[in-house]
């Protein structure tokens, strides 16, 4: 068994007056996970796995040409109910603009059908491989566990669910969840379900995010972000394969893979329509650059990069030109100055885990460390900092190195001047 890492970078609302964030490194499956019901081919013969190979290309081919006949004719007839969220889900497909659709049969193996007496069907695990056109430059893939039954001499597709009650279940797509809204803005695709004026209140705010995202990062990269709006954080969880209670109280989170190449495809953004729906104005400006940040510097960000420079920055590119004050901006950490507890060091990694006592204080001490050295070195400091960190993996401390090639300073002397700023504003 393998697994993808893919870094989730996770956005949470906080007080009226701030925001806090959290960040989570999830275990995504691949499209080369365990197989539904055994290794490939395990029980089923060559024939049949053609045959089921054939019936995907058909499908594929039937999405890609809209033609919504075609893409019912390989769904049981019998699974009424399954049939028509099948239809409901081609139709929302229709909607996407689409350059590349595909299936790819990774596993195969049989099972008695739930009954069925002695039927039975080939329970298969499913890579489904699609390219959004202006979006990804490369496919996103994902794992299906699917169960295809034998009606009238051919193959069909009876269940997404390993043909099983609560059987396995691959990824999650917005398409699956209701009836899907489309918005296509100048920099940003958001596929929500909602209504069209409220998915298009996402495209407006993504819109403005990338130019302000790149005035602060200047580097080059794709200036285009998809955003997924679910309807609730249920929604939300199962989007990302988690349980809801993990994403309850975040406004939104950001997928990505850490350093992708250039041509990656791009990731996305997915929204908890609650927590962002209680969020104010300048609250879902911050909380979109921030995601959108993330998507900018995915390529620069590494093993290396510690959590309280990625997030510090996507904060700090977040209410750059805002003019928010400290005090606004940090509430939670100027409370522990207040009642003279300042912080001793910069938040590690484990500080900025989902639910974590002191998680707004550690976002908050993260975007002041990135504030300072935008006003003492200046802006193309911190973008410099930022990459030089990211390129050094291997290195026996990568933070203190970059650190004193672009700042001239170590670890600790900025720690120090850290924490003396910390102080000074918040005091």
């Amino acid at each position: 068994m393998t697994a993808r890492r893919a870094v989730v970078f996770r956005r949470a609302a906080a007080t009226a007056a701030a925001l806090a964030c959290a960040v989570a490194l999830l275990l995504l499956p691949g499209p080369e996970g365990p197989a539904a019901g055994g290794s490939p081919g395990a029980g089923t013969g060559a024939e049949e796995r053609a045959a089921v190979q054939r019936l995907l290309d058909r499908r594929a081919r039937a999405v890609l040409d809209g033609d919504e006949e075609a893409f019912l004719a390989g769904v049981d007839p019998a699974a009424r109910e399954f049939r028509n969220l099948q239809r409901r889900e081609f139709r929302n497909l229709r909607r996407l603009p689409l350059a590349s659709w595909r299936y790819r049969l990774a596993g195969t193996g049989t099972r008695p059908l739930p009954g069925s007496g002695a039927a039975r069907g080939v329970a298969a695990r499913v890579v489904l491989e699609h390219r959004i056109e202006g979006f990804d430059t490369e496919p996103v893939a994902s794992t299906e566990y699917w169960t295809f039954t034998r009606r009238g001499g051919g193959w069909v597709l009876s269940s997404d669910t390993g043909g099983r009650s609560g059987g396995p279940r691959g990824a999650v797509h917005l398409w699956e969840q209701g009836e899907m809204t489309v918005v296509r803005g100048r920099h940003s695709l958001v596929l929500g379900l909602g209504d069209r004026d409220g998915t298009k209140a996402y495209a407006d705010l993504a819109d403005a995010a990338v130019p302000a995202v790149t005035a602060a990062w200047g580097g080059k990269w794709a200036e285009r972000v998809v955003v997924l709006v679910p309807g609730s954080p249920e929604g939300m969880a199962e989007l990302l394969g988690a349980e809801p209670a993990a994403y309850r109280d975040m406004a939104a989170v950001t997928t990505g893979r850490p350093g992708g190449a250039p041509g990656a495809a791009a990731d996305r953004v997915v929204v908890n329509p609650e927590a962002f729906g209680g969020l104010g104005p300048l609250g879902r400006r911050v909380v979109t650059v921030h995601e959108t940040a993330h998507v900018a510097t995915r390529s620069a960000t590494t093993d290396a990069t510690p959590l309280w420079l990625s997030e510090g920055f996507a904060d700090w590119a977040g209410y750059r030109g805002t003019g928010t004050a400290p005090a606004r901006a940090a509430p939670e950490l100027r409370a522990e100055v207040a009642a003279g507890r300042p912080p001793a060091r910069l938040p590690g990694d484990e500080a900025f885990g989902g639910g974590r006592e002191g998680l707004a204080t550690a976002y908050e001490a993260a975007w002041l460390a990135c504030r300072m050295t935008a006003e003492k070195w200046g802006e193309d400091a911190l973008v410099d900092l930022y990459r030089a960190v990211g390129a050094g993996t291997g290195r026996a401390d990568p933070v203190d190195a970059a650190m004193r090639e672009v700042l001239g300073v170590g670890l600790e002397e900025f720690t120090e001047d850290w924490r003396a700023y910390t102080l000074e504003e918040l005091s």
